[in-house]
């Protein structure tokens, strides 16, 4: 039969999240971003312990192509960085669209005009011109407001963390010209292998859950 998530290839996994079974290749790219795997799965501990060579030579070239895009930032912009792409990888737009490059370009663009006009004493709402990229940006605005009831967090920090994430859909897009998901699917594979590395070490999903409120 076919993997009820993707319809294409053969069921191969018992899936204990889903309690279905899935193709092989579903259970290695969705787990942990679009399939919320238990810590006792077999599947996720094999995969955090023993990575194909070429998993690893993946996350190696994931990790330079980010590089740029991050560098400049301080390790709690970087926290934020993150926290705003873990939003973007589960917004789900409405109807039959689907989220693209262009779309969180144009989401992370208006929003950093938003705060950075903020920064400077002056209250206006910068709305991009896709829907798509509109519904995202005020999912990120909620995302945070509620961060910001925990921590203090300045408009020009937010706006730096906003205008790298632009930057990086940009350069991502020009880089792979005709993908429209390229930097959708780089930032989710690396942030699978976050969330990997937390599900590995109760120390450091501690550390992550509690660093961005840090004052």
């Amino acid at each position: 039969m076919a993997c009820p998530v993707c319809n294409q290839r053969k069921e191969r996994r018992a899936c204990p999240a889903l309690g279905q079974t899935i193709c092989t290749v579903c259970c290695a790219t969705k787990r942990l971003v679009e399939i919320n795997c238990p810590s006792d799965c077999v599947h996720l501990a094999v995969a955090r312990e023993h990575p194909a060579a070429v998993v690893k030579r993946q996350q190696e070239r994931d990790a330079m192509a980010l590089l740029p895009t991050i560098r400049e930032l301080t390790e709690r912009q970087q926290q934020l960085f993150f926290l705003l792409q873990t939003a973007i990888a589960r917004h789900t737009p409405d109807g039959f669209a689907r989220l693209n490059d262009d779309d969180v370009m144009q989401a992370a663009g208006a929003l950093a005009a938003t705060f950075e006009t903020a920064a400077r004493g002056v209250i206006y709402e910068h709305a991009p011109d896709s829907p798509v990229a509109h519904r995202l940006a005020a999912d990120l605005r909620a995302m945070l407001d509620e961060v910001r009831k925990q921590a203090r967090v300045y408009d020009h920090e937010i706006a730096v963390v906003l205008r790298a994430i632009e930057r990086g859909a940009r350069e991502t897009r020009t880089q792979f010209a005709g993908e429209t998901g390229a930097y959708l699917a780089l930032m989710g594979r690396l942030l699978q292998v976050n969330r990997i590395a937390q599900a590995a070490s109760p120390a450091v999903r501690e550390e992550t859950r509690s660093s961005i409120v840090l004052p």
